[in-house]
């Protein structure tokens, strides 16, 4: 048994914090938390970890990240791109070459990121061509995942097939052999570019193996534009009809939704996943419609998401928690109407119900698995340290002053590194994995000043 030390931010359901207080790991689960004195007192045994200057939090949620495709290439597609271009001129043609050495090599480095910026549990955006080597990336550094692999059935692109085959290979998916940190989910790539056949076949799928679905929706105006001339109705308005909205569903994206379709995925339980840093990184139109809000405001399920190393770039939940509870308040110019600590509740149990794992992690319990976070406040950006540790959290902080991870009880960050890997041991693999990708996709270097 181990005891973590700290000022404990449960996200209990009376959202207690805990001055001086410990978390008793057990195996993998909670088995007390409450004041260190009494916590220690109860089990003397246990190694005691951490400091009362340390802030102790649940694992954060990361609900959409592409684990494939842009890590090898990072940060390379420019930024001054026409709407759409930088999606099948740069990031389908990359998805094509990936191969499965690739697969494996990308996940393991931004799951190993999404660690050490305290995300313990990651649900990928299903663009995996190889879901067993994103299973072992998983598995090799400690994440719990949830993965997902390519479903559309359009006429040309990587990895298209009739409804039947794209189906199949979800099932296949979803009965791969992995470790407890690992599941599958049904993952198609949305927008348009899946049939009304295929996304009914795909929720039938999805609700018969009693398991979660997602795929990309309006993060622009296209998606609407497109359905409206296929169909007469705005997106989800028309999956409403086909019977696809419900609790088993998150919708990455939904930026751009009209009344009706706010409603519907409030009255469905349907859940919606904002990546504000992938908008404004795109120019989707996030800062003019913010309908995330409403959909908070309303009851909606809301979780927050990352999306990938070339739309929003960097791996850490904190900067889109605090990003998020920025847009909220500038919308309508009322500063009242959401905060950090809302901001806190949707990168944790929030986020956590809105995904449906919300039983298992989300919020520091006895019973639920041990993924604790721990930041490390003797760093400079948080001296001194305010009354309202969420406030000085999401505001004044970041995943850089994360210092140590647990997930299910095992150790996976020790003083920023991880555990189970050398992940600077992988720098030249990257590099040489990142070029041949460019070199077999025709992607070609591209820096808009001069390099000299």
């Amino acid at each position: 048994m181990r005891i973590i030390r700290g000022t404990v931010v449960t996200m209990n359901p009376g959202r207690e914090i805990i001055d001086n207080g410990a978390v008793l790991i057990d195996g993998t689960e909670i088995a007390a938390v409450g004041r260190f004195d009494e916590v220690r007192a109860a089990s003397p045994d246990a190694k005691v970890s951490g400091s009362t200057s340390d802030l102790v939090a649940p694992g954060y949620i990361n609900g959409h990240q592409h684990l494939t495709g842009d890590r090898l290439i990072q940060s390379s597609i420019p930024d001054d791109l026409p709407p759409g271009e930088s999606i099948f001129t740069w990031v389908v043609p990359i998805h094509a070459e990936h191969t499965g050495d690739d697969d494996e090599l990308s996940a393991t480095l931004t799951l190993a990121e999404s660690l050490t910026n305290g995300i313990t549990t990651t649900f990928e955006a299903g663009t995996v061509a190889h879901p067993d080597r994103i299973a072992r990336a998983a598995e090799k550094v400690g994440a719990r995942l949830t993965i997902g692999t390519w479903g559309w059935d359009i006429e040309e692109g990587p990895f298209v097939g009739s409804v039947d085959e794209v189906v199949d290979r979800q099932r296949r998916m979803l009965d791969l052999p992995t470790g407890p940190l690992v599941s599958g989910w049904v993952s198609l790539v949305g927008h348009d570019l899946m049939s009304d056949e295929l996304v009914v076949a795909a929720t039938e799928l999805a609700r018969s193996r009693q398991v979660g679905m997602t795929f990309h929706l309006s993060p622009s105006t296209s998606d609407t534009e497109s359905y409206l001339a296929r169909t007469g109705r705005a997106p989800v308005v028309h999956l409403d009809s086909l019977g696809v909205l419900g609790s088993h569903l998150a919708i990455a994206h939904g930026v751009h939704l009209d009344d009706d379709e706010v409603a519907l995925l409030v009255g469905s339980r349907t859940g919606v996943i904002s990546c504000p840093w992938a908008y404004l990184r795109l120019g989707q139109g996030l800062a003019r419609e913010f309908r995330h809000l409403d959909l908070w405001r309303d009851g909606g399920r809301l979780a927050l998401g990352c999306d990938s190393e070339n739309a929003g770039d960097m791996v850490d939940g904190l900067r889109a928690a605090a990003l998020f509870a920025g847009m909220a308040k500038e919308r309508d110019l009322d500063p009242t109407v959401f905060g950090a600590h809302d901001a806190l509740e949707l990168l944790t149990i929030r986020g956590a119900e809105a995904l449906g794992v919300d039983d298992r992690v989300g919020s520091i319990e006895v019973g639920k698995q041990a993924d604790l976070v721990v930041h490390d406040r003797s760093r400079l950006e948080w001296i001194p340290q305010s009354p309202d540790p969420v406030l000085q959290l999401v505001w004044g902080s970041d995943g850089r002053s994360v210092r140590d991870v647990y997930v299910a009880g095992e150790q996976v960050v020790a003083d920023k590194q991880i555990t189970a890997i050398d992940v600077h041991a992988l720098t030249d693999d990257a590099v040489a994995a990142g070029a041949a990708l460019r070199t077999r996709a025709g992607i070609d270097d591209v820096s808009r000043w001069p390099k000299i």
